[in-house]
């Protein structure tokens, strides 16, 4: 958990922050178990349990339970939601700071996300299944398949799920701002519950709605962690900034 330095203290080199846990051959394990199931279902061993969950999805969506995860699922929506909440947050804590520095964590979060899971999606081609049901109306065995050389579109960007990746980025950019907001006040229970119950909630919602196959929310779970963590590492309060912005340079946030 972050805590919020009250005073501006001298910043003779910027450190990468530390995350928990420590070291570089966690990112390195995720990482392998993101680019193992990939190949996995680059060979197609996954696709059954894919097909197995798609499927029961599809004979158990009463409307009661599904206009239910319908609105869970709004939790994931990063352009009206998670990047404006994100940036009306940073503005706040930088006018309460006094700090352009808050703006920054929201730029490197966009940049991160923008870089690695949009290329990732067009590269790994997979359908969503819901493609089976309505255009581009795909045999469910083609559908699941990954690096499919589909047409461009919607039913081509499956693979990860960008609801969960971004949840666990971006959920965990609004904790930092928050705590930072609360001047560190913001109860352990609700950091936790910001960070960690909207990627869970995206993970079977987007997997319930037919909107993703399991091992898309699977893989952007690995990923998005990753993603998290180098975003976590990078020392914002103490990055370089142009002379021009001294009177807005001061620090938002510490080391947890």
């Amino acid at each position: 958990m972050v805590v919020v330095r009250e005073t501006t203290t001298v910043r003779s080199g910027a450190r990468l922050r530390p995350v928990r846990p420590a070291g570089w051959w966690f990112d390195a394990f995720l990482l392998a178990g993101f680019a193992a199931l990939t190949l996995a279902l680059a060979e197609g061993l996954l696709h059954d349990l894919d097909l197995a969950v798609s499927e029961w999805a599809f004979a158990h969506d009463p409307a009661p339970l599904y206009w239910t995860a319908r609105v869970f699922n709004l939790l994931g929506q990063g352009g009206w939601l998670l990047m404006p909440v994100s940036g009306a947050l940073a503005l706040a804590v930088g006018w309460r700071r006094h700090s352009v520095r808050p703006l920054l964590l929201v730029a490197g979060a966009f940049v991160l996300t923008y870089l690695t899971i949009g290329p990732l999606k067009t590269w790994t081609d997979r359908a969503a299944p819901s493609a089976t049901v309505k255009e581009p109306f795909l045999p469910p065995g083609e559908a699941v398949e990954i690096f499919n050389r589909l047409p461009a579109g919607a039913y081509s960007m499956s693979y990860p799920s960008g609801h969960v990746a971004n949840a666990i980025v971006w959920y965990g950019v609004i904790a930092v701002l928050l705590t930072a907001l609360t001047a560190g006040r913001l109860p352990p229970v609700a950091y936790r519950l910001i960070r960690f119950a909207p990627p869970a909630i995206l993970l079977v919602t987007t997997t319930f709605l037919n909107f993703h196959w399991l091992t898309d929310g699977l893989a952007a779970l690995l990923l998005g962690v990753v993603l998290d963590r180098v975003l976590h590492r990078v020392p914002w309060d103490d990055l370089p900034l142009p002379g021009a912005l001294r009177d807005w340079d001061r620090p938002f946030i510490s080391t947890p």
